[in-house]
């Protein structure tokens, strides 16, 4: 008989009858990946010597650029739900590390667009590459009735965790 503070992880929060062990599984296996996720993260973020707003936001900017669309301070802002004064600051820093340029609006003389510099794609993708080569590769050996299935999945598991 168990006593109180005595439940395994599966019993904790979810029952644990026979019936309820293969779906518990799965949530974790999901915290298993996520941990992992995390740890590849905080790597990344030594590895760069950068803060984890400093990668989203040099990221979203390349992505800017790889869309064609101008990515302005308050998008940043916004994106990282920051304040102005903090996304100066980080701004200021993201520019003097070499990886973000500030650059006039090409139509509107106004305002101010933030371009990836050379380099900053060439950091992120020397930090991140291998890792998503691995994860790539283990995406594809799934067959696509088997994507479908992992795709609709993660999607309700994250309406559920959204809700």
């Amino acid at each position: 008989m168990e006593t109180a503070g005595a439940h395994s992880a599966t019993q904790y929060w979810y029952p644990g009858d026979a019936e309820s062990q293969g779906p518990v599984d799965v949530l974790q296996a999901m915290r298993r990946y996520r941990t992992a996720e995390t740890a590849m993260r905080l790597r990344t973020r030594q590895e760069m010597r950068m803060g984890e707003n400093d990668i989203a936001a040099v990221r979203h900017v390349i992505r800017g650029r790889q869309t064609g669309r101008y990515i302005s301070p308050k998008d940043l802002a916004d994106l990282l739900d920051i304040s102005s004064a903090s996304t100066t600051t980080l701004i200021d820093r993201l520019e003097k590390s070499g990886h973000i340029e500030r650059q006039p609006h090409p139509t509107d003389r106004r305002a101010l667009i933030l371009m990836p510099t050379a380099s900053a794609d060439d950091d992120v993708r020397a930090a991140l590459a291998e890792s998503h080569q691995r994860m790539l590769a283990v995406a594809e050996s799934l067959s696509p009735e088997d994507r479908g299935v992992v795709i609709a999945f993660l999607d309700r598991m994250a309406a559920a965790v959204e809700a």
